[in-house]
This record gives C-alpha cells, sequence and structure tokens, in this order.
C-alpha cells in the first residue's frame, strides 16, 4: 500500500490476519467518516510479545497484556496515535496516559465449539481432549463435562484449525466474531449460547485506545463510535476490574441493552470446572459502570473463597 506522505492518523496493531482485518476496518470507517483517502490513514505493524510466545498459556508469562504491550508503548512514545485491540485482550487496567475511547459495533459475541469428531460439545466422547488457550473456557467446559482432557492450544484462528486438522486435540472453540471477520464461519460446528457459556468480557468488540491527552485523535474517533457497545464494554470492564481479573482468573461478562435498560450476566469460575459463581443484574443505561461494579461485589460476597486463592 502506498501511504500517504504526511498520514492524519498513524493506527498501530499486531500483525495477525484477524488484528489486520480489525485494523483495516477501522482505518475505512475513519476514512469515510472524515472524507479522506484510505491512504491517508497509516498501518503501522506492531509484533508483540503474545505473538512471539506461542509454546506456553498466557496465563504462565504474564496475561493476556502481552498482546497489547509494545503497542501501547508505541503509543505512549508518540510513534502512533490510536491501537486498534481485540477488546477482550486488553489489559484489565490501562496503563496511565492511556484510554479506551471508542469502540466499534460489536459483532456476535458467542463461542463456537469446532469438532470434526463431534457435531456438538455435548456429543464428544468421554475423554476427549480440548483444546483452548482460555481458562474461562476450560472452567465452564471442565463444569459441564468433567471428564474432557483440556490441553493448551495457542496460535492465530488458521494455526488453531490445522492443529484440530492434523488430530493434535479432538475440539477446540474459537470466537464467532473471529471467524465472520475473516471469512471462515463454514468451520463453526455448533455455536453455543450464551446462556450456556458465557462469552468473555468485550468479546466480539473491537476497542480503540489513545492518548488521553490527544484530544484531537479522540474526537476524531468519536466519529465512528457505537454508543451501545462501549456502553456495554465499560460495564463488563468494570466488573473485571472490581473483581481485579486477568489472563489467569476465569472470568466471563456479557452486557445488553433494550432501550435505556441493560442486563448483564457474570461468572467467576474455578479452572477445573467448579465452583463456579454467576450474578445477573438490570440496570439503566447510565448506570453501566456502577452496574458491573455491584456484580462483581455480589460475586464476591456469594462466591466460594477458592475462587479467589
Amino acid at each position: 500500500m502506498t501511504q500517504s506522505a504526511t498520514p492524519i492518523l498513524r493506527i498501530g496493531t499486531r500483525g495477525s490476519p484477524l488484528a489486520l482485518v480489525q485494523a483495516r476496518m477501522v482505518r475505512t470507517l475513519l476514512a469515510r467518516a472524515h472524507g479522506v483517502g484510505e491512504d491517508a490513514i497509516e498501518l503501522v505493524i506492531i509484533r508483540t510479545t503474545g505473538d512471539a510466545i506461542q509454546d506456553r498459556p498466557l496465563s504462565e508469562v504474564g496475561g493476556k497484556g502481552l498482546f497489547t504491550k509494545e503497542i501501547e508503548e508505541a503509543l505512549l512514545g508518540s510513534r502512533i496515535d490510536l491501537a486498534v485491540h481485540s477488546a477482550k485482550d486488553m489489559p484489565t487496567f490501562s496503563q496511565p496516559g492511556l484510554i479506551l475511547t471508542a469502540c466499534l459495533e460489536r459483532e456476535d459475541p458467542r463461542d463456537v465449539f469446532i469438532s470434526r469428531k463431534a457435531s456438538s460439545f455435548a456429543d464428544l466422547p468421554p475423554g476427549a481432549t480440548l483444546g483452548t488457550a482460555s481458562l474461562r473456557r476450560q472452567a465452564i467446559a471442565k463444569g459441564k463435562r468433567p471428564d474432557l482432557k483440556v490441553v493448551p492450544l495457542r496460535g492465530n484462528v488458521d494455526t488453531r484449525l490445522r492443529k484440530l486438522d492434523d488430530g493434535e486435540v479432538d475440539a477446540t472453540m474459537l470466537a464467532l466474531a473471529g471467524l465472520k471477520r475473516l471469512g471462515l464461519t463454514q468451520h463453526a460446528t455448533h455455536i453455543m449460547p450464551v446462556e450456556d457459556f458465557l462469552p468473555a468480557v468485550a468479546q466480539g468488540a473491537i476497542g480503540l485506545e489513545a492518548r488521553a491527552d490527544d484530544s484531537r485523535t479522540r474526537e476524531l474517533l468519536a466519529a465512528i463510535n457505537h454508543d451501545e457497545t462501549f456502553i456495554a464494554v465499560a460495564c463488563e470492564r468494570a466488573f473485571l476490574a472490581e473483581l481485579d481479573g486477568s489472563c489467569k482468573t476465569p472470568i466471563g461478562g456479557h452486557a445488553t441493552l433494550d432501550g435505556d435498560t441493560l442486563r448483564f450476566r457474570g461468572l467467576l469460575a474455578h479452572p477445573d470446572g467448579a465452583p463456579s459463581i454467576a450474578n445477573e443484574t438490570y440496570g439503566a443505561r447510565a448506570d453501566a459502570v456502577r452496574i458491573g461494579i455491584e456484580a462483581a461485589r455480589a460475586v464476591k460476597r456469594d462466591g466460594d473463597p477458592r475462587l479467589f486463592g
């Protein structure tokens, strides 16, 4: 791509196929919103520690912030103007000086079950191997099927699908949003209902991060912000923050809006599948952050102490 000599914005992104699709979506929307050519907005590909480490679960080497660390450093150093993240990969707390300033409209937040050996999660044979890098998926899966053997499965979407085809695991689970954006929904064996398999916090949302003091960039991003998604993600991330959640903690959270009413469901589980505690809360959309915080406090109050160990 030929870049403009003086780009009006520089977008920082990981270099994975999904990350690039998402960054290009943001570039297209910004160009349309502000009446400029896409070549006036530069994509800056940044390799992250999370991309480099493929042989160990992220929970063992520093958590999901490894997918954002180098990008946020570039943002703080003014080498880029905004960062595009899968919002579920963002750390619980932003680095000082940075802020989640906008979200694109959320894609379907559900998980999908993928297998060449079973038509659904329930139909997996006893003792089957489920590959996943997500402790949340592991916890929910083990809670429903204690017989399953859960093993780490890292890599981008194509890599995980190849490992499944090679027989390294009997099944895996991925985010439907990623498959849709990559045009790979034909690989989905079964879509998991939210009621049975609560998504990760902010799953399906694309988050746009900027410097808190960069009013110019934040104003440009406001033009493409999807308000309902931003409010839902704020509620979910407030739940996560109050629990001080991380990649080492199996946490699920999903907020939806119906007019001015927000519904939030949250889950805190143990990696071995038991025990777990869920909470469902309703309230006004204006109180999204408070709803997330109160749901987390209810989980803390009612949950088994082993969940916080």
